[in-house]
């Protein structure tokens, strides 16, 4: 288990994954990923900048990076947040997926096979699953820009 995610009450991937197979149909699953966005840290207002606002996503989406240097190894941690409530539950699901980790870690999660245990594609409309992967794409950029910095130090 991921204990920075535990600390702020939010669940890790896995979890995710085993009460999504408990929930019997897919209006059950929307409702529950609305749930997890609502579990979100809030993002401070100063944090809704451009820089970190997503680029590909249909909703207004913003991302935040923190990055921990302290145990030698880049270690990356997220905030986030959207204007739209599904898209909030998306962001806290990519969290769980992503955020405590490595950037190298983060660099070996094979993002489409993982959330594809979801089945989300098949159930999101083709623009949320564009700015699904735009926020994927964003985080493993954010990994590699912190392991490019390593090596400058």
């Amino acid at each position: 288990m991921d204990t920075l995610n535990e600390t702020r009450g939010a669940l890790g991937f896995e979890e995710i994954l085993a009460d999504f197979e408990l929930l019997d149909d897919w209006e059950d699953r929307y409702r529950y990923v609305i749930e997890l966005g609502r579990r979100l840290e809030p993002l401070p207002e100063e944090e809704h900048s451009p820089a970190n606002k997503v680029q590909g996503c249909v909703s207004q989406v913003w991302l935040s990076t923190r990055i921990d240097r302290s145990g030698g190894v880049p270690r990356l941690t997220f905030i986030g947040d959207s204007d739209a409530h599904i898209v909030r539950g998306l962001i806290a699901i990519l969290f769980a997926l992503y955020s405590g980790k490595t950037a190298e870690e983060i660099a070996s999660i094979d993002a489409g096979q993982r959330l594809g245990q979801l089945h989300l594609n098949e159930h999101l409309t083709p623009q949320r699953s564009n700015g699904l992967m735009a926020m994927v794409k964003r985080i493993r950029a954010d990994a590699e820009t912190a392991l490019s910095q390593r090596t400058l130090h």
